[in-house]
């Protein structure tokens, strides 16, 4: 029998320990796999999609913003 809650904690403990960058490339990764479903079911999903795609922009301008603080720190 599987153990759905220790792998589901399994994942989200290695979800938390990948950076940016890795949570980045693991993205588009799905984003290039995924791209024909996206395009077949675009005009059924397109306001879920472009909420997400904003939310996405937000985290990633708060991102931002928090390594320029960072790095003003440090000088």
């Amino acid at each position: 029998m599987v153990d759905w809650k220790a792998l589901e904690a399994e994942r989200i403990r290695l979800l938390r320990r990948m950076t940016v960058q890795e949570s980045l490339q693991q993205y588009l990764a799905l984003q290039r796999a995924l791209e024909p479903q996206f395009q077949a079911t675009e005009a059924l999903f397109r306001p879920q999609r472009m909420a997400y795609l904003a939310e996405l922009q937000r985290r990633l301008a708060r991102l931002d913003q928090w390594l320029k603080e960072q790095r003003g720190k440090s000088d």
